[in-house]
């Protein structure tokens, strides 16, 4: 095999294991229910946390 070979193989790995991260990720973030997200967002404001904006 050719080094350009194995690079293509170790970026097409890459891609899909960034892809397999992201996937996981919207998963979690779509699991809750907006009352979840209410109440999350109100404990974090009590405390004074600073609430990231997406």
């Amino acid at each position: 095999m050719r080094w350009w070979k194995i690079l293509g193989l170790a970026g097409v790995a890459g891609v899909a294991a960034t892809g397999v991260a992201i996937t996981r990720a919207e998963r979690r973030r779509r699991a809750y229910t907006p009352e979840e997200i209410r109440r999350r967002l109100r404990e974090r404001i009590e405390k004074g946390e600073p609430v990231e904006e997406t």
